[in-house]
């Protein structure tokens, strides 16, 4: 089992700025890939960005060049800067960690970007 706890997230103007965490807890020894899913209202949920244990990134489109992901291996935490917030980028923010076949989220954390 892959506990997953979420922070950060709100409420921000476009052009603003938010920090999203989210810190592992449990059988950590096999977490490789770390990552963000968003879902909007009436949409399918979609990858943002993802990170593997060696570093190894990749992006959405529709977010290279404002977000950026990074993680603490010691601190087991996966954060998501993000940047020059558009008010598409309104969505609930989910963690993901997938060990095997089984995928763990978290609870997912509201961001809403409107002025």
């Amino acid at each position: 089992q892959v506990q997953l706890v979420e922070s950060g997230g709100g409420l921000v103007q476009p052009g603003g700025s938010l920090r999203l965490s989210c810190a592992a807890s449990g059988i950590i020894f096999r977490i490789n890939a770390m990552g963000w899913y968003r879902q909007a209202p009436g949409k399918e949920r979609e990858l943002v960005a993802a990170i593997t244990r060696g570093g190894g990134i990749n992006y959405a489109d529709s977010v290279k060049g404002r977000f950026t992901i990074s993680r603490d291996n010691a601190k087991n935490t996966v954060y998501l800067q993000m940047n020059s917030l558009k008010p598409e980028d309104t969505a609930v923010y989910y963690c993901n960690v997938p060990v095997g076949a089984v995928d763990y989220w978290g609870q997912g954390t509201q961001v809403t970007v409107s002025s």
